[in-house]
């Protein structure tokens, strides 16, 4: 993710602009049992993933949060923190890799968004709802 600390030095897709400069704006923690410290601005290191942490850090937000990882966010969605799941599907087999959402958590999702791209790939954007 370092890379979008310089990406506006570079031409790219407005997309990308838009997104480097969001990037760049935003606190970012980066949880790690082996980073001890990072290169990126504006982004501190933990430990380990605390809920209770989270918890203040979300009560205490002017924005939304948000969480990249499958594991990290398996452990937010698991830990109730989570209120909403963003996913793309891309038509590529790669055979294995890791799940999209936590084993042991039951919830109903509520989807509201969906976006096709003339590559195949879908957005879908959901609601998190307890069972």
């Amino acid at each position: 993710m370092l890379n979008w600390e310089t990406a506006h030095t570079t031409v790219q897709p407005r997309l990308f602009q838009e997104f480097t400069g969001i990037w760049q704006a935003a606190e970012k923690i980066v949880f790690s049992k082996t980073l001890a410290s990072v290169s990126s601005a504006r982004t501190r290191v933990e430990p380990a993933f605390e809920p209770g942490l989270v918890r203040q850090l979300k009560s205490a937000a002017e924005h939304d949060m948000r969480v990249g990882g499958a594991d990290l966010a398996g452990q937010a969605i698991k830990a109730g923190l989570a209120d909403e799941v963003r996913l793309f599907l891309v038509p590529v087999v790669v055979g294995g890799g890791k799940r999209a959402l936590p084993d042991g958590v039951r919830s109903d999702l509520e989807l509201l968004d969906t976006q096709r791209f003339a590559s195949g790939a879908v957005y879908l954007r959901y609601c998190l709802q307890s069972a």
